[in-house]
Order: structure tokens, then C-alpha cells, then sequence
């Protein structure tokens, strides 16, 4: 096989031929394709849905694509298994209280001290904190 000189006009030619509109297909075969990764990547043989930052990590050591990170997240989003076995994060919230309503303006006062201040010139290190709070109009 012999190499002649004009081999990077012909390479530049031949892509500038693939890419004419006659010789693309209507459909997007980057988007197919992804979309067959993704679904094999989450198919019950693994067994396993870790979510869609272990999905993103595992797949870009051997794929990639343009926005790859959140077409991942969008997928694994879409998923029922994914959102069933998601692990909680949070504490369970308690049980909300509803607060006492007073049956007239000012009928609780909370009070306290706060102390170990810097001392002033007369030698206080301590202010008395008094909280009136009117639950009837607040």
C-alpha cells in the first residue's frame, strides 16, 4: 500500500462527503446509542442501582459525550428501581407540636441571662433577656 502526498485532502475530503445532509440519517444515532448504555448500564443483571454519580463515574472510564453527567442524572432520575432503593439522607423529622394559644396579648414572657460578656465600666458581665412575644397578633 503506498501513501501518496495528497492523503490529507483526501481524509478532509471524505469528511466533508459523510457529512452532507443526503448522506446523514434523520435519526440521531449519538442519542440511540447513548440511550442503549444507559439502559444496559441499569439492566437487572447488575442488580445494582447505585445511583446516578456511581452511573456516571463507571460509564465515563470507557464512554463519552456532550453532557453526559446530567443525561446520566436525567436517566437514573426516570428510574423507579433508583428512586425505591435511593437511601434517605435525613434524620426522620419529630412529631410538630402545636404551640398553646394564649387568650390574651403578652400572657408569655420568656426570659434569660446572658453571661461571661466582656465586663463594662461598672464591672456587669451580664444582660437579662426578657422575650415578649404576642401569639395573638405575630
Amino acid at each position: 500500500m503506498t501513501m501518496g502526498l495528497n492523503l490529507p485532502k483526501e481524509i478532509l475530503e471524505a469528511q466533508t462527503e459523510a457529512l452532507k445532509p443526503e448522506n446523514l440519517s434523520a435519526e440521531d444515532v449519538g442519542g440511540m446509542l447513548r440511550k442503549d448504555l444507559l439502559k444496559e448500564k441499569l439492566k437487572p443483571q447488575y442488580l445494582i442501582h447505585s445511583g446516578s454519580d456511581k452511573m456516571y463515574q463507571d460509564l465515563k472510564q470507557l464512554y463519552w459525550w456532550p453532557n453526559m453527567k446530567a443525561n446520566v442524572a436525567t436517566y437514573v432520575s426516570m428510574c423507579l428501581t433508583c428512586s425505591k432503593v435511593k437511601a434517605e439522607n435525613q434524620k426522620p423529622s419529630g412529631l410538630l407540636v402545636q404551640p398553646e394559644i394564649p387568650e390574651w396579648k403578652w400572657e408569655k414572657i420568656t426570659m434569660d441571662f446572658i453571661t461571661k460578656l466582656p465586663k463594662t465600666t461598672n464591672g456587669y458581665d451580664t444582660i437579662w433577656v426578657i422575650v415578649l412575644q404576642n401569639m395573638l397578633t405575630s
